[in-house]
């Protein structure tokens, strides 16, 4: 029996690093007319090749409303070849497909009589922006209890591309996103860094300044800047200096130079170029490769059908020798502001 006083960190759990293994990916079956407007048919093939690039290599858990979106779910997966066997279905309603950011975040501790917990963090939709949030909110509890698998509840609202971590202690994410007022006003920059603390397990918090423009999260680190093993993080960078994200991935990436690790070490920064500019409906939208999905067997990058793309997957798979990076065309996908990594959510195997 957990203590209702006891935190994860205070019992030895912590928040792996998306490279280690995986049990099973969760996703959520997009079905938010509102998220992309005009163009949801659109999504549904790419989407399904993501799921079966995953089942390739671990179980695919989706959440979906009812038995018919299930089985509309199962029509398109079955057209995109994916291994069905590997594909599990949970009747788990939610309002959106943003699974990184409502989705469980599983906690481990392979010493323990329960090996894997799970925190249920507050989600308010990026600050209220898109309600109703109310099923989202409450996905990493129903996991939890499908499970019969110990719930933690923080208290606070904290979304999973928020946060970043290199699974040796340390977490990085954005000023611009966690201390934004509309998240959790109550609470200061340290005050803040000790729920992180205890409730992933972790030792230290970095922080950079800046997200890329169309990124209606605040600024999410998930699309500027990842670990890619305990000392090296990948950030993306732009070269026109005309572009409106110049100057702030400028700032990120001083700022990631300065920054030491727990062992006194300094990143490895490695520069991930940016894609071209992708514009719908007259919005910048917040196309970005390092929105990028760690699977057991792959690294799974959006694309934009732009010159930088090859550039880029180069570049991944360098950083990813023992996984297969195989990038999928995100055009109509991004259009709900979001790609692959906001999509899913890792189940570490213990």
């Amino acid at each position: 029996m957990i203590s209702e006083h006891a935190t994860p960190r205070s019992l030895g759990y912590r928040f792996p690093a998306e490279w280690a293994p995986h049990e099973a990916t969760w996703l959520s079956w997009p079905h938010k007319e509102a998220s992309w407007p005009g163009k949801i048919d659109a999504i549904y093939g790419k989407y399904s090749e993501f799921v079966k690039v995953l089942a390739s290599g671990e179980k695919v858990r989706i959440n979906v409303n009812d038995e018919q979106m299930k089985a509309f779910a199962l029509s398109h997966l079955k057209d995109a070849g994916a291994d069905l066997s590997m594909v599990e279905f949970f009747i788990h309603p939610t309002n959106d497909a943003w699974c990184r950011d409502h989705g469980p975040a599983f906690l481990v501790n392979p010493l323990a009589e329960i090996k894997k917990v799970i925190v249920d963090w507050g989600y308010n939709a990026w600050g209220g922006k898109y309600p109703p949030f109310d099923l989202d909110d409450v996905i990493p509890s129903r996991i939890g209890a499908h499970y019969n698998i110990p719930v933690f509840h923080p208290g606070i609202v904290m979304e999973g591309g928020s946060v970043e971590f290199n699974g040796n202690g340390t977490l990085l994410t954005s000023t611009c996103c966690l201390l934004n007022e509309n998240r959790n006003p109550h609470l200061n920059r340290n005050q803040i860094e000790k729920y992180l603390n205890e409730f992933y397990g972790v030792e230290q918090v970095l922080w950079v300044g800046e997200g890329i423009v169309g990124d209606d999260t605040d600024g999410h680190i998930d699309d500027t800047v990842r670990f890619v093993n305990e000392d090296t993080v990948l950030t993306v960078i732009e070269t026109k200096k005309d572009d409106e994200n110049y100057q702030l991935l400028q700032d990120n990436l001083r700022e990631l130079k300065s920054m030491r690790l727990l062992n006194g070490k300094q990143l490895n920064v490695v520069e991930l170029p940016m894609p071209d500019a992708v514009v719908y409906d007259d919005m910048r939208l917040p196309a970005s490769y390092a929105n990028f999905y760690i699977s057991n067997k792959h690294v799974i990058v959006p694309t934009y059908r732009c010159a930088n793309d090859d550039k880029a997957l180069t570049i991944i798979q360098s950083c990813f020798p023992d996984r297969e990076v195989t990038g999928i065309d995100s055009t109509d996908i991004i259009w709900g502001l979001g790609s692959f990594h906001c999509l899913s959510q890792q189940e570490p195997a213990v």
